[in-house]
């Protein structure tokens, strides 16, 4: 079964997180790779098909044993100023969009992310899903590709983490966990409170 590795906040370790369980897994003889619906990176990877997707996503792939791949990353938002990023889909430059347009390719791009996720499952069997940011991003949540919408459309289980340098971190897995949709908290099977 695969598993969606949701965060309290941006930075509390999701990407090494899925990292980790996937070399788990694989060193247990489970195959699996990664995968993140959307990503905002300036650092790619090049893939060996010559597509774009995030380096912590071909990290993960290393950590999986598996050859980094444009579905695992299928959406990559390289930003350029002005309140405007390059989208790379499926690992080649779509275009460049404000951000106030780019919400209007939700429903899109959540399909595009969604076809993605179902050839890996096809080729892999066991996905590791990294959400982005903090999952409860409340002015988000109709438009969160990579986190609530991806959580309803999968419906897989749900593991939080939560960063203890921060301070706060029971706060952090309480509120993140009392504000997700209702029918995205009973999908939460665990918590990990990283650098502990």
């Amino acid at each position: 079964m695969s598993l969606f590795v949701m965060g309290t906040a941006s930075h509390v370790g999701k990407s090494v997180t899925v990292a980790a369980i996937c070399r788990c897994l694989v060193r247990r003889g489970i195959p699996v790779a990664p995968f993140k619906s959307q990503n905002m990176s300036l650092n790619s990877y090049v893939t060996r098909e010559g597509g774009e997707i995030g380096m912590a996503q071909a990290m993960q792939a290393f950590a999986a044993n598996v050859s980094p791949h444009t579905d695992m990353n299928p959406i990559l938002l390289k930003p350029k100023g002005d309140s405007t990023s390059q989208v790379v889909l499926n690992g080649r430059p779509y275009r460049d969009v404000p951000i106030a347009d780019y919400y209007q390719e939700t429903p899109h791009l959540l399909k595009k992310a969604l076809e993605s996720y179902d050839r890996l499952v096809a080729a892999h069997g066991q996905i590791v899903v990294e959400g982005a940011g903090g999952a409860a991003e409340l002015n988000l949540y109709d438009r969160d590709i990579a986190n609530t919408l991806l959580a309803q459309s999968l419906s897989i289980p749900v593991i939080l983490v939560a960063d203890i340098e921060r301070g706060g971190v029971f706060a952090q897995v309480y509120g993140t966990f009392s504000l997700l949709p209702e029918e995205i908290r009973p999908l939460v099977r665990g918590i990990i409170i990283n650098k502990f």
